[in-house]
């Protein structure tokens, strides 16, 4: 694939660059639609965790839950340092 003017492609990537480094800052989390069609969030972890919608609605559905689950079992849990 040539292009026709190199600096010009090499000024655009680089400026894609610098928006895709601005849009994923450290520590935050973003959300993408998988090619699947799942809700995927990114900066959780090393990997993004994928769901579909309905799997997504069932687990805030269950937010309270999931909160008493974790306190009641703090103990045992560890944390990401």
């Amino acid at each position: 694939m040539a292009y026709e003017d190199p600096a010009a492609e090499i000024a655009r990537l680089r400026a894609e660059n610098e928006a895709l480094k601005k849009a994923t800052k450290p520590g935050g989390i973003s959300f993408k639609v998988s090619e699947k069609g799942g809700v995927s969030v990114y900066g959780m972890g090393r990997f993004p965790v994928t769901l579909y919608v309905e799997q997504w609605e069932t687990l805030l559905g269950r937010a309270d839950d999931l909160r008493a689950f974790i306190e009641a079992n703090r103990a045992q849990l560890k944390k990401k340092e």
